[in-house]
């Protein structure tokens, strides 16, 4: 696909979105979903400042503290169990059904543990991200040829040697598919965080809103990290089809 097909589509699915908001908008009236003109000028309004930077600032760290962990977490995991079968053939199990559990029962747990500050949306972030990093990363590693581990035993390379000279460069382009699952789904267990448990960050402002009928506020927050978690898997999915190209 060219780059001006891909351009045009990317247009053609935004005129698709806004129209159909101002559908949504003129069934549901400006207190449930405000319009896109009146809600993109208010956007202008509130992202410059101090109350919309403070909160964004607030999740952006607490998200990057998650991401980091979630995807050295989930890497070594994946890695252990993906090159050691006996260890794989009983925690992926495991793993499978921990990723089919809603992770929002486990918030409670996360909060007795952690507490009601950043730590707790860390850990609850980095708790929905680390999960699709390990099992992506276990298949990618299964998946490689074993002529390249015995080419490596044959080397004499230690296991450290092993993982980083062998079975991550050949596994990049599977393990880069749950990285980007992994920002996604990351950035999904912050914002819950936020909503239920936190007084700052973008998560709390959407319920804050929510609460006191702010229905410009809400969808305006709403819209902005729609285009973070947007440009951001865009640019992951790029590297991640070059990648691809590569092998």
């Amino acid at each position: 696909m060219t780059a001006a097909r891909r351009a045009t589509d990317t247009l053609i699915i935004f005129a698709v979105m806004l129209a159909v908001w101002q559908i949504l908008h003129r069934i549901a009236g400006d207190t449930a979903l405000p319009a896109p003109k009146a809600t993109l000028s208010y956007l202008m309004q509130m992202v410059p400042t101090e109350r919309f930077a403070v909160n964004a600032m607030t999740t952006l760290l607490a998200f990057s503290f998650a991401l980091a962990l979630a995807y050295a977490i989930g890497l070594a995991i994946g890695v252990w169990m993906g090159a050691h079968r006996l260890s794989g053939a009983v925690g992926e199990p495991i793993l499978v059904a921990l990723y089919s559990l809603p992770k929002i029962v486990l918030y409670p747990v996360v909060l007795l543990i952690f507490g009601l500050g950043i730590s707790g949306k860390v850990a609850f972030g980095a708790l929905h991200g680390i999960l699709p990093v390990a099992l992506l990363t276990i298949g990618a590693i299964r998946a490689i040829p074993q002529v390249y581990l015995r080419a490596a035993r044959t080397l004499q390379l230690s296991p450290w040697q092993t993982v980083a000279t062998v079975l991550i460069p050949a596994a990049l382009p599977e393990v880069f598919t749950g990285l980007r699952i992994g920002f996604t789904v990351t950035l999904l267990g912050v914002l819950l965080g936020e909503m239920f448990a936190s007084k700052q960050g973008l998560g709390s402002m959407i319920m804050s809103d929510m609460q006191l009928a702010q229905s410009e506020d809400m969808v305006t927050v709403t819209i902005v990290l729609f285009a973070f978690a947007a440009i951001a898997n865009a640019l992951l999915l790029w590297i991640e089809h070059r990648l691809h190209r590569r092998v």
